[in-house]
């Protein structure tokens, strides 16, 4: 009897198709791979036009407008939700540069991103993971850019908005249909955004 109902088990786990995937966590490459691939719907965090996911482990903060801040094992992560070029459906350019820590373009269906990760002062890196119409940057010490990839990989996947909503946000400025933005296109140029964390200490 215990065997039959170890059998029925079984079948039951390869008849409704439950799959297991091992990500392995050393290897970033394969971290985005793996957690980009999946259709992951869930959601634990709601702001004015969007919600996404929060992993375990970490923490939101605070918001300011469509940019939130979250916090993980003594790493700041700043979230920025770019509406206006979701609304416009613009895609983003992205060259890979070798000569950085990491650089890869990211291509999933309609989805076009980019993870650059570049050495900093301190023994520090800037993770810049751009995807969904969302980016996110961390400066983290090294041993820490696996599970800030992993982290981001999850929030960014997860991003969904509310259309309706982000027509109604942006007809209350003074956006008009005829107005492009290119938010991520000249990041050398305007790279200023971990400048209040600077500041501040």
């Amino acid at each position: 009897m215990k065997k039959k109902g170890i059998i029925i088990c079984l079948l039951l786990i390869m008849l409704t198709g439950c799959t297991i995937v091992r990500i392995d966590t050393t290897d970033i490459d394969n971290i985005v791979d793996v957690v980009l691939s999946k259709d992951n719907t869930l959601y634990n965090r709601v702001g004015i036009g969007y919600k996404y996911y929060v992993p375990r482990g970490v923490t939101y903060i605070d918001s300011n407008g469509s940019n939130d801040r979250l916090y993980s094992n003594g790493v700041y992560y700043y979230l920025y939700l770019d509406e206006i070029n979701y609304y416009y459906k613009n895609s983003i350019k992205y060259k890979e540069n070798y000569t950085k820590y990491y650089s890869r373009k990211i291509e999933n269906g309609d989805n076009i991103g980019y993870l650059e990760i570049n050495e900093k002062k301190g023994n520090l890196y800037l993770v810049e993971f751009v995807y969904n119409y969302a980016k996110i940057e961390a400066l983290v010490p090294e041993e820490e850019i696996e599970t800030t990839v992993l982290n981001s990989s999850y929030i960014l996947s997860t991003i969904k908005y509310n259309p309706k909503i982000i027509k109604l946000s942006l007809g209350k400025s003074n956006t008009t249909r005829e107005d492009k933005y290119e938010e991520f296109s000249s990041k050398s140029e305007n790279n200023n955004f971990l400048r209040y964390e600077d500041e501040g200490k």
